[in-house]
């Protein structure tokens, strides 16, 4: 399949869709108020994949101020929240695209890092983290609601 897709910019008119992909691809699942709020306050960074007409996937970002994951110090920093690509759209960039842009828009919304969290039996995520410059930061335990540990993930955009 050779499909080619756009990353654009998140629209209200997209919630029901962003909800559905969310809920195919996803255990964790999140209300539509809170896609909106993140929408309403990081517009810029609230990503989403359209190809053959149709949304198929997501890139939920924020910036945030708190402890830095690479120094110690309190840092502007971005959160990758929740991407999620349809199963029959992976493979072909999508979720690289949609990284890679909310990358830039996190840099560009002045953050010194980037962090996010990923299950770490997720390997596919992981790997593609990785090629972005990520690096495993630590393990959370039982973070997820099932009991499994996440990899907690940063790229530090001064490197």
């Amino acid at each position: 399949m050779t499909t080619r897709f756009e990353i654009r910019e998140f629209r209200p008119e997209d919630l029901d869709t962003v909800a559905l992909i969310n809920r195919a691809c996803l255990p964790e699942n999140y209300s539509p108020s809170f896609f909106l709020e993140h929408y309403y306050e990081n517009p810029k960074i609230f990503l989403v994949a359209e190809a053959e007409g149709k949304v198929v996937g997501y890139n939920m970002c924020r910036i945030e101020f708190g402890v830095s994951n690479v120094r110690t110090a309190f840092a502007k920093k971005g959160h990758v929240i929740s991407v999620a690509v349809m199963p029959e759209y992976r493979g072909l960039g999508i979720g690289k695209a949609l990284m890679e842009r909310g990358l830039a828009g996190v840099k560009e919304g002045g953050a010194a890092e980037i962090y996010l969290e990923v299950r770490v039996s997720n390997t596919i995520a992981v790997g593609l983290y990785k090629k972005l410059g990520f690096k495993i930061n630590r393990v959370s335990d039982a973070y997820y609601r099932d009991g499994e540990n996440a990899y907690v993930m940063v790229k530090d955009f001064s490197i």
